[in-house]
């Protein structure tokens, strides 16, 4: 078995709130993500935007790029050409970094970046309307990845239409295995109240791409009890990274490992760097993920 971890530039610069690592370079964010042990990263907005530039800066720390976060609006009818036109631009991009995923997330009518309750009344409940335009444009986008060698993996995603687990089942019951895949988020899961172990048994043949993510649960039971948005919630620390929360990630790793998961691992924590400081986040994450892994990760 072979699995690789990564880690995502969100522990170090947040691209919903860039107020929270502002100050960090992706020079610094890249070279501490090598430093701690990790052999992946995902995309960031300080990325450079040209892949012979951006490849260039990462092979000097041995780091390469398996996706990135891709926003669909399939929901929104005005939205569904551009949301296409966009993806393309991804695909290429993605390609030409040698990356064989996109994380795709249906963010039309989507809370996560407003004040609102992330689990509340104002959570977008789909139409059977937005529920068929949804699966009809991500069998277009998979169709289009799959024909070069990419698969879109469905994250699903606090204060979005696909988020509990009625909804996780109902995108994947209704969308074709070859062309849609899984993301397994543990943190999205629990604020769900999913247990992560149950999505990676239930759906064994569609889990592509995992996102490690730890939970505070004090916080998350503050933030349900006080109605939190989403990002008032990343602010007062609701994630973590793995080992340093409440979520046993020593199951998470055996259902895997169950399911003869082979791929990437990506440590993935929405934190205020100015309370968490990054590296040594990372570090605590890799030597914890390491030592449940058994050497099993590629370093």
């Amino acid at each position: 078995m072979r699995m690789k971890l990564g880690i995502a530039p969100i522990n170090w610069c947040n691209d919903d709130d860039p107020s929270l690592g502002k100050d960090i370079s992706f020079e610094q964010s890249i070279r501490e993500m090598a430093e701690a042990g990790f052999v992946g990263t995902e995309i960031g907005s300080k990325y450079p935007c040209d892949p012979v530039l951006l490849k260039a800066a990462l092979s000097q720390h041995n780091l390469e790029v398996p996706a990135a976060w891709f926003s669909t609006y399939f929901t929104e009818p005005e939205r569904y050409e551009e949301t296409l036109l966009r993806f393309l631009e991804q695909l290429s991009f993605l390609r030409a970094m040698g990356a064989h995923y996109i994380n795709v997330c249906e963010c039309g009518h989507s809370i996560q970046q407003t004040s609102h309750p992330v689990v509340g009344e104002k959570k977008p409940i789909f139409t059977e309307a937005q529920w068929e335009a949804l699966i009809r444009g991500l069998h277009r986008i998979g169709r289009i990845a799959h024909d070069f060698d990419v698969k879109i993996v469905y994250h699903y995603h606090a204060g979005t239409g696909v988020f509990t687990e009625q909804e996780i089942d109902f995108l994947m019951q209704h969308t074709s295995d070859t062309l849609v895949s899984l993301l397994v988020d543990t943190g999205h899961a629990v604020v769900a109240g999913i247990d992560p172990v149950h999505l990676i048994t239930r759906y064994a043949n569609r889990v592509k791409y995992v996102h490690l993510k730890d939970i505070r649960k004090p916080i998350l039971a503050t933030m349900l009890a006080k109605k939190w948005s989403f990002m008032d919630s990343v602010r007062a620390g609701v994630f973590t990274v793995p080992g340093d929360g409440d979520i046993d990630f020593a199951t998470v790793i055996a259902a895997l490992n169950k399911i003869r998961y082979q791929g990437w691992l990506l440590v993935e924590a929405e934190q205020d760097p100015a309370k968490a400081p990054p590296l040594h986040y990372a570090k605590k994450a890799h030597q914890y993920m390491s030592s449940l892994l058994g050497g099993l990760h590629v370093a």
